[in-house]
């Protein structure tokens, strides 16, 4: 049974066909770099709008407008590939059509990641790109294609 329940805002932000992504690397995961959406989890007292703008200004120093909600996805540790490390984890992403309004500097990088980057939606199937799920969908929504449901389910 998982410990934590953790809301978290995460931006989908596309630009020219590209992703915006968080990279990140693990000493713990043997299998090199994954890519995340930027975003994380919500504050008390936050909204999940707020908590989105925050987190992506933190961790790649994009100022976002965050737009329409696109899915939810689950994520419960103890089901997945991850679970020899993070079992207890049951986190619920809330995920906004986003564009970025300015730039900055990143300030507070979450512990794995070591980047960021624009990546192309065609090579998220030959990257470690997370939700997996998620990459269908976001080609639908690049070719302007309907997306299927809102709530993805408890996917990785």
């Amino acid at each position: 049974m998982a410990k934590t329940l953790r809301p978290s805002a995460k931006a989908v932000v596309v630009r020219d066909g590209t992703l915006l992504v968080t990279r990140n690397l693990s000493e713990r995961d043997g299998d090199g770099e994954w890519l995340l959406l930027p975003g994380g989890g919500q504050r008390p007292g936050e909204t999940l709008p707020e908590a989105l703008i925050r987190e992506v200004a933190e961790e790649t120093g994009c100022l976002v407008r965050p737009g329409r909600l696109l899915w939810i996805r689950e994520y419960i540790g103890a089901h997945h590939d991850f679970a020899y490390f993070n079992d207890q984890e049951h986190v619920i992403d809330f995920m906004f059509e986003s564009r970025v309004v300015g730039q900055s500097s990143a300030t507070e990088t979450d512990p794995h990641q070591v980047g960021w980057d624009w990546v192309p939606i065609g090579d998220l199937t030959a990257r470690r790109f997370y939700p997996k799920a998620l990459i269908g969908p976001l080609t639908a929504l690049v070719e302007g294609k309907p997306t299927g449901p809102v709530y993805l389910g408890d996917v990785n």
